[in-house]
């Protein structure tokens, strides 16, 4: 399974009506590797998520996960695949707590959700909720409302309901967006600490932040992949660094 790549994108394309969102994009990621996808506004990078994952179907070309071919696949299949991401808009149920919350995606993805079952009674998913809790950092929040939490804490419980799936793979849509420094450094921590059980791509606009955790980033340009490497590679790149790297607009 080692050799078998993590991610296989195969000249896929994406239009929507005259608009090219993606052009032959060809892209293979390895396991074990904390990856990022830069690029400026309009580069595609939310685009290749949504295919991914079956949010949006391609024009054209293949997916693989893991070897096997999900391309258009519906949603839950490909979450049952061990497909799991967060969106650059948060959502969470605000009227319940961290734990409820958890509960919810838990229960969700073992397929006995009740809503006329309290959660109290469901031991699985209630230890799966406080073992997420701990890795997400939130244990003290735990009986805390959403609506009631920093942004940077919502960031972590979106993470969190995205683990409660018990991915393979986790794609982060700009974690980090809005985040003051130290919220910034709290959710960067907890990304590098759950890459190491969980393979992670992270879409993000932060140069900083993703030359600080990625082990190989992606820079995407005009619907298509215009380099990958590692940071020190794509840092010396001039091409990218004239292009993109002091762009701090994103999609």
């Amino acid at each position: 399974m080692s050799n078998v790549p993590l991610l296989e994108v195969t000249n896929v394309n994406k239009r929507f009506g005259g608009l090219k969102a993606l052009q032959d994009v060809n892209l293979s990621l390895e396991t074990g590797k904390l990856h990022a996808i830069i690029g400026p506004n309009g580069a595609g990078k939310t685009t290749l998520f949504n295919v991914v994952t079956g949010t949006i179907p391609v024009t054209s070309g293949r997916i693989k996960f893991l070897g096997t071919d999900m391309t258009n696949d519906k949603i839950h299949r490909i979450s049952r695949r061990g497909l799991a991401r967060t969106l650059q808009i948060k959502s969470v149920f605000a009227n319940m707590t961290v734990r409820e919350n958890l509960w919810i995606a838990a229960q969700s993805h073992h397929g006995v959700f009740s809503p006329f079952k309290s959660w109290k009674k469901c031991v699985r998913s209630v230890e799966m909720a406080d073992i997420i809790c701990e890795q997400i950092g939130l244990t003290s929040l735990a009986d805390q409302t959403a609506s009631n939490l920093s942004h940077g804490d919502i960031a972590l419980l979106e993470m969190g309901l995205a683990l409660a799936t018990e991915p393979k793979l986790l794609l982060l849509d700009e974690p980090i967006c809005g985040m003051g420094p130290a919220e910034t450094e709290q959710t960067v921590i907890k990304i590098q600490e759950i890459s190491k059980s969980t393979a992670i791509i992270i879409i993000e606009h932060d140069i900083e932040v993703v030359f600080k955790i990625a082990d190989e980033i992606t820079v995407m340009a005009n619907g298509t992949v215009l380099a990958k490497g590692t940071p020190e590679s794509i840092a010396a790149n001039s091409d990218v660094r004239n292009a993109y790297l002091g762009d701090d607009d994103d999609d």
